[in-house]
């Protein structure tokens, strides 16, 4: 096994040494771009206002922030004497299922202007959050709730929680209900395992699991996802967090454990959505989990590499079916694994195929800058300065339009605006891509389309389906106390929505940028020691990994019994795309 080429290169591919989360509702965990943190999440306001929201995104590279801080002694619950006629009366409507009715009543008896005793006014807002779930006013019901969870000696505490469950079916995860689940324990959510709420409790592991790896406690995660049963629908996405969460950990054998269960859970018939893509998207975590195994560094802080961790890798990559969204990602990521390996005939073949004109909105400027390098570790400096030059020329000023649409959105209050930018890219209308190149259009749709933004979006979308409902409600409902309170808190709920909407945007779209400009940064660095090499003053451990005549011969392509070879003639076809080959000779010491 030759060394590496240079230090840098490794750098170059982060989403491989360390288990990249941006595939899955886990890239939240990624680190901030651009320095602000979005503003919190409040689940609701008025009469169904909640302290609370979204926790701020986490930092990978940050240190664990440890164990929470203890839950103060409020004392005990209150205690709820004789009903006034008021709120008896509410009550009523509520066992009837007179949903607006009861809600009506409710509010008032919660508000205090029935004089009820502070036990009464507790188990009135619990019965009017229900009522608003009933009449569909999720995001109001949520807010009510959220104040219950913040409050443990509330006498509907843990009954709460139940709800809190509920609500994580009708509202998707920026509407951040882990939060709220994070304000209970182990304790009482093992109140739930039994015959009858089975399904609730494996749902509630996965939750407070959900917040503990947002927390960076993953070992009590770990622990929290063990919990729920192969049989759940919730298993696959808790295996998959168990995975990356050893990732984290640094324990390589478990996380590909976590993995396979996904795997073999899926091919046993699981209850899981998109089965397809969450096989594939575990193939793409095992060869990622295992290459992040195979670099490690000697006594000297030298990398070194373990080829069976190496070969693993590879094997997982290949396993990512051809038609899955992510197999350009494999083809890709793959090619870095055979660099490393000195097996640059795969690697060039591979980056061969990811640029055929098949794929017209792909983006993997990083692909250029590994073939660079692959040309400099041969000593075909001249082709090496010309895949960088080229690469200059494309991307520099690709950089430089998309810095100039950002600059648009200079100063502060901007996440609004760069919301209405989402949209208008994701409908085709953004006026600030007009008589930009076809590349620039692509990269910006590309940046502004992960699964994590979509379901922002649709945050935003059901809390819009929601204020329709309102709107069509009585005209009682909507000009009482607690219609203007659900009114607001819709209002407020999406404007919240909006902004940290536009700032997961505005985040995305800068960090695409970042990643860009150290693209360009080491095609720069390349060009650098080209000079050096042709001047004879190639630094000696840089010179030492070039390719010998010797080693350079496995990059010889030939045909065996189970391959033919056939001359690239300018033109791609379909069933050979992934098969390509690049035979590449070394003119080291020439």
């Amino acid at each position: 096994m030759r060394k590496i080429v240079r230090s840098f290169l490794l750098a170059a591919t982060p989403a491989l040494l360390t288990l990249s989360l941006s595939t899955h509702e886990a890239h939240a965990q990624g680190k901030k771009a651009g320095g602000k943190k979005p503003p919190t999440t409040q689940p609701g306001t008025g009469a169904a206002a909640g302290t609370g929201g979204a926790a701020k995104p986490i930092d990978i590279d940050a240190a664990p922030t440890g164990q929470p801080a203890a839950k103060p002694d409020l004392g005990p619950p209150p205690t709820a004497g004789q009903m006034t006629p008021e709120a008896a009366k509410a009550k009523r409507d509520f066992d009837q299922e007179k949903w607006e009715k009861a809600a009506l009543g409710l509010s008032k008896v919660q508000k205090g202007e029935t004089n009820d005793d502070e036990g009464n006014k507790q188990l009135a807002q619990y019965h009017l959050a229900i009522s608003l779930y009933h009449l569909k006013f999720y995001q109001a019901a949520y807010g009510i709730f959220s104040e219950i969870a913040d409050k443990p000696n509330h006498l509907k505490f843990n009954e709460t929680l139940l709800w809190l469950a509920r609500l994580a079916t009708e509202l998707p995860e920026p509407a951040d209900i882990v939060e709220r689940v994070g304000k209970y324990d182990e304790g009482q959510i093992a109140k739930f395992n039994n015959a009858n709420q089975r399904d609730l409790y494996w749902q509630l592991n996965y939750l407070l699991g959900r917040y503990k790896y947002r927390n960076r406690q993953y070992d009590d995660a770990i622990k929290l996802f063990s919990k729920v049963a192969k049989q759940s629908k919730w298993f696959v996405k808790s295996q998959f967090f168990t995975g990356i969460s050893h990732v984290q950990l640094r324990r390589s054998v478990p996380a590909v454990k976590a993995f396979q269960s996904i795997v073999s859970s899926i091919d046993d018939g699981a209850d899981v959505e998109d089965e397809t893509r969450m096989r594939d998207l575990a193939f793409l975590s095992m060869a990622r989990t295992y290459y992040s195994a195979s670099v490690t560094l000697d006594e000297n802080n030298t990398p070194k590499i373990l080829e069976d961790r190496l070969s693993a890798a590879v094997k997982y990559w290949n396993t990512v079916d051809v038609g899955s969204e992510y197999w350009l990602d494999a083809l890709f990521e793959e090619s870095w694994a055979y660099f490393m390996a000195g097996d640059y005939s795969h690697a060039l073949g591979n980056i061969h195929t990811i640029q055929s004109p098949y794929f017209p909105n792909s983006y993997y400027p990083e692909a250029e800058v590994l073939k660079a390098v692959i040309y400099f570790s041969n000593c075909q400096y001249d082709d090496s300065t010309t895949i960088v030059s080229k690469f200059q020329q494309k991307y520099q000023p690709l950089s430089d339009e998309l810095n100039g649409i950002l600059n648009g959105f200079k100063g502060d209050n901007q996440e609004e605006a760069f919301y209405g930018f989402l949209k208008d890219v994701r409908d085709s209308k953004a006026k600030q891509l007009d008589k930009k190149g076809d590349l620039t259009k692509t990269v910006v749709k590309n940046a502004l389309s992960d699964r994590q933004l979509l379901r922002h979006i649709k945050y935003v979308e059901l809390l819009d389906e929601e204020q329709k409902r309102f709107d069509k409600a009585t005209a009682e409902f909507k000009g009482s106390a607690l219609g203007l309170d659900t009114k607001d808190a819709l209002s407020l709920a999406r404007d919240i929505a909006v902004k940290n909407a536009g700032a997961l945007a505005k985040e995305r779209y800068q960090r695409n940028i970042d990643e860009l400009s150290e693209h360009l940064r080491n095609s720069a660095k390349i060009l650098i020691d080209i000079t050096a090499a042709q001047r004879n003053q190639l630094d000696a451990a840089i010179a030492g990994a070039q390719v010998t005549a010797k080693e350079s011969e496995r990059n010889i392509v030939k045909a065996d019994e189970e391959h033919v070879i056939w001359p690239f003639k300018g033109e791609y076809w379909r069933d050979e795309l992934g098969f390509y080959r690049q035979t590449i000779t070394s003119r080291c010491g020439r």
